[in-house]
């Protein structure tokens, strides 16, 4: 017999197909029984027709195309037997979809075989429509499908109750058609009905607000029948699974009245007593217990109810906590961070299980368990919750100290009662971790530091202490040494006593040390070793018994290979050399910075527009908040905007040498002011509205360091640049001192070359979820162009689609807006959609950048819209 003839069997084919040793002898072996099959298609050979078929479909399942054989899947579903149509109906789910335009010749076959007498031929209908029906054949098939769920043979009404969940969702129009049948079947005692019946009434609810109301009325006390039955039921070994009556049905009537439930106040007390049950009576010991009660308490949230039950819900999911299974005890953390918002009270009863999972071995759990309790610390558990966390910073893992870190700093920094405490922690967490906590950790302490100015002695004697025993945490290091320079005098002369203080005997010579030790340590980087030398110029002034030292310890640095600190020791050196009349005023004390600006800053890096989203206000940490006036801009008048102010007299040599471009170059603050909430779609996107308010203040922008390691630079400029009257009592000096000051370095500086100007990336937006960022550049030769390449950034899990991006701007400004990159935006941050702009300003050098932008995107099939206003652009755009 030809091995590759219609007659051979299925099972010698795959024999064959086995045997082949290389992927070209496979190939070899499916084109040829490929081309026999071809040949009996051609001959139209009945006798082997289902053979062929069942052939066809294994050589699909290899990945091999098999189109050809489709329409002898419709030929077998016409004949006349049983077998021939099982195959025929499988060759038609497995071979074609719903795209196929061959599929609407099946229709009259389907129509025909849901009328059959034969109920198995009947069930292999409704199969293949629940599985590869179309919107058209759903409208066609639908009576016939209604029909079958009254049908005699439970078996039937089962496939007929999955069908229609095809239906529905196909055609949403039909749902009404559904509603009667359904309530009709879910008084059904089959359990195998009933649970496809529970799936149809969810899906139905989903897709129609009048089925769901209707359900309310009629079906939630049978419903709650049902579950008191099933929960109540004896043993039945059909349906007992360890020991527990069908968790499968108790789960799936657990959603539908969680569905039910949600909103509707009388519906969600029919059920309180059967959700009590559960909760009381289902065993914990065993996976299916422990699945009801998970889906028992996911209904008792969601539900409209009294606050007792919400407390037994909160306990299983304590007692969850306490279970050795990882993942029971993932799903109870899950849980209590929705529950939290709901009750947060009975939450907190479980806090000292919560903190215990902050420790587990597993690092989802340590996480999550993180998480939740940054979200259970308020003002009144601030203080042993953050004793907590610090203590077990101490003893935890490398890679968990991290993410530990960040939330003890920001629990800090949001509910701290007072300034002492907050140094405090925030010292004992540099300590423990300096080397983890990012870089604004250390500039929001130097604010709160130089605010607090009855803390100065305090605190400077405490980084003192600590330096000695953790000069291994650069962060340490560097508050140290920016607070020695301040406040050295303090340290030595024991200024500023606090009553639980002890004094402590520190020379001149010996904070000269400190200093010493942390610029020579190999571990430290340029950013450290530079604030080492401003230290050492500001001691110079306020020790001038170690002046001599001081130079010294300059003088080292001027054969440095960096050429940052080789020119600080220069310029130092010079200084304390040479101008003694001018040190003092220029290491006088730093003025006080404006925490609350600074806060501003750190909370969006100057985000200038806010989601529409309600959210929580902004906390100002130590709860200092500052007021902030300023005149409001309009959008489309912007007569408040005046043009940047011209440096007098020529270039500031002593200013820049001392990092005063700082200074001068932060010009103004944007501070963020909640919108209007809510989303009006009648507001015109040119409507004028008020724009954030702008805070001239530039303290602030001393501490805001970029955080781009390459630019050490400006990072130790910005904390050690002058005030203001200090500067202005510089430039009076004559010119001839000025020249003196930069010794060698001739009297004609060469002007670098003007590549044109750097502008940083602007986050223009940002809320809770979505995120925009501005990032800016120019073609030499036209100033008044400025080039805009948008990035958008979703921060949730969702997918959000349908994303549309619009802005307007003035009319002394023209935009021009590319296309998008994409119109579908992934969650979780792994992917972007970008968008370029072109901006040309026709008042370049007189008025600024301003522009009202919208968002629109779907979620989950719901139009969601954000606004907003971007009125801190760079003022030279």
């Amino acid at each position: 017999m030809n091995p590759f003839s219609s007659e051979t069997r299925l099972r010698d084919m795959i024999r064959a197909i086995r045997a082949c040793k290389t992927a070209a002898e496979e190939r070899a072996v499916v084109r040829k029984e490929c081309a026999s099959i071809r040949a009996a298609v051609s001959d139209n050979d009945n006798g082997y027709r289902h053979r062929n078929l069942a052939k066809l479909m294994f050589i699909h399942m290899l990945g091999y195309p098999t189109h050809f054989g489709q329409m002898e899947c419709l030929k077998l579903i016409a004949a006349p037997g049983f077998p021939e149509k099982r195959i025929g109906y499988l060759g038609l789910m497995l071979l074609l979809d719903e795209r196929q335009e061959v599929l609407m010749l099946v229709t009259n076959s389907l129509k025909q075989d849901l009328n059959h007498t034969n109920q198995y031929i009947v069930g292999l209908a409704l199969c293949a429509l629940g599985n590869i029906s179309s919107a058209e054949m759903a409208r066609d098939l639908a009576p016939e499908v209604e029909r079958l769920l009254q049908f005699r043979d439970p078996n039937v009404r089962k496939k007929a109750a999955l069908c229609s969940i095809r239906i529905i969702k196909k055609v949403p129009d039909l749902a009404e058609n559904f509603v009667n049948p359904v309530a009709s079947l879910l008084k059904e005692k089959h359990h195998g009905v009933l649970l496809t019946a529970i799936q149809l009434c969810a899906d139905l609810c989903t897709v129609s607000e009048e089925a769901l109301e209707y359900f309310r009325k009629k079906c939630t006390e049978g419903l709650v029948k049902v579950l008191k039955d099933a929960v109540n039921s004896p043993y039945a070994p059909e349906y007992d699974i360890s020991g527990i009556a069908d968790p499968f049905l108790q789960i799936r009537l657990l959603r539908i009245l969680r569905i039910l439930g949600h909103g509707d106040a009388d519906a969600s007390d029919l059920m309180n007593d059967v959700l009590a049950q559960v909760a009381t009576k289902t065993e914990s010991n065993k996976n299916a217990g422990n699945a009801i009660l998970y889906e028992c308490v996911e209904t008792i949230m969601s539900i409209e109810d009294s606050g007792g039950l919400r407390v037994l819900a909160i306990n299983i999911l304590g007692r969850f906590l306490s279970n050795r299974d990882n993942n029971i005890r993932y799903v109870a953390l899950n849980m209590l961070m929705k529950a939290i918002s709901v009750d947060g009270q009975a939450v907190q009863r479980h806090r000292a299980t919560i903190l215990e999972c902050v420790k587990d071995p597993d690092a989802s759990i340590r996480k999550r368990a993180l998480e939740l309790v940054y979200l259970l610390v308020n003002e009144t558990n601030v203080k042993p919750l953050t004793k907590e966390l610090i203590d077990y910073l101490e003893v935890s893992d490398q890679d968990f100290k991290e993410d530990l870190t960040a939330r003890i700093c920001s629990i800090v920094e949001k509910l701290s009662p007072e300034k002492i405490w907050y140094i405090d922690q925030m010292l004992k967490v540099l300590c423990e971790a300096g080397n983890y906590v990012k870089d604004e950790v250390w500039h929001g302490l130097i604010v709160v530091i130089t605010n607090s100015t009855n803390l100065h002695g305090y605190t400077v004697r405490s980084l003192y202490k600590a330096i000695q025993t953790s000069g291994d945490q650069e962060a340490v290091v560097r508050v140290a040494v920016w607070c020695i320079g301040e406040y050295g005098d303090l340290l030595v002369n024991n200024i500023g006593m606090l009553d639980l203080e002890e004094p402590i005997t520190v020379t001149e010579n010996d904070a000269v040390d400190v200093i010493e030790a942390a610029i020579k340590r190999h571990t430290s980087d340029l950013t450290t070793r530079a604030m080492c030398l401003i230290a050492l110029l500001k001691l110079s002034s306020r020790f001038p018994s170690c002046s001599q030292r001081i130079k010294d310890i300059v003088n080292q640095s001027k054969g440095s290979l960096l050429l940052e600190l080789q020119q600080r020791s220069i310029e130092f050196d010079s200084i304390i050399e040479k101008h003694h009349n001018l040190r003092s005023a220029l290491v006088e004390r730093m003025p006080v910075l404006d925490e609350a600006t600074y806060s501003g800053r750190r909370a969006g890096s100057l985000p200038a527009v806010v989601s529409t989203s309600q959210g929580n206000p902004l906390q100002i940490p130590n709860g200092v908040p500052k007021t902030m006036d300023a005149p409001l801009l309009d959008l489309l008048d912007l007569s408040a905007d005046e043009p940047a102010p011209q440096n007098s007299s020529g270039p500031n040599f002593l200013q820049d040498l001392l990092g005063g471009d700082v200074l001068s170059s932060a010009s103004q603050s944007g501070t963020t002011q909640p919108q209007k909430g809510g989303t009006d779609v009648l507001l015109d996107l040119l409507s004028t509205g008020s724009p954030p308010a702008q805070n001239g203040s530039s303290t602030a922008d001393i501490l805001s360091i970029s955080q781009d390691n390459n630019n050490n630079k400006t990072s130790v400029d910005a904390l050690n640049s002058l005030s203001s009257p200090m500067v202005t009592s510089v430039q009076s000096t004559p010119a001839s001192s000025i020249m003196d000051l930069l010794d060698g370095f001739g009297p004609s500086p060469t002007v670098p070359k003007d590549n044109g100007p750097a502008y940083p990336p602007l986050v223009a937006f940002e809320s809770s979820s979505l995120s925009l960022i501005f990032n800016f550049s120019k073609q030499p030769g036209s100033p008044q162009i400025t080039q805009i390449k948008a990035t958008f950034t979703n921060k949730s899990s969702d997918i959000y689609t349908d994303f549309i991006f619009q802005a307007a701007v003035p009319k002394f400004l023209q935009l021009h807006l590319e296309p998008a990159s994409s119109n579908t935006l992934p969650g979780s941050g792994n992917g972007s959609i970008t968008q370029k702009l072109r901006v040309t300003n026709n008042q370049h050098g007189k008025k600024s950048l301003v522009m009202r932008i919208r968002i629109s995107y779907k979620l989950n099939n719901k139009d969601m819209l954000e606004e907003g206003q971007i009125s801190n652009f760079p003022r030279d755009l």
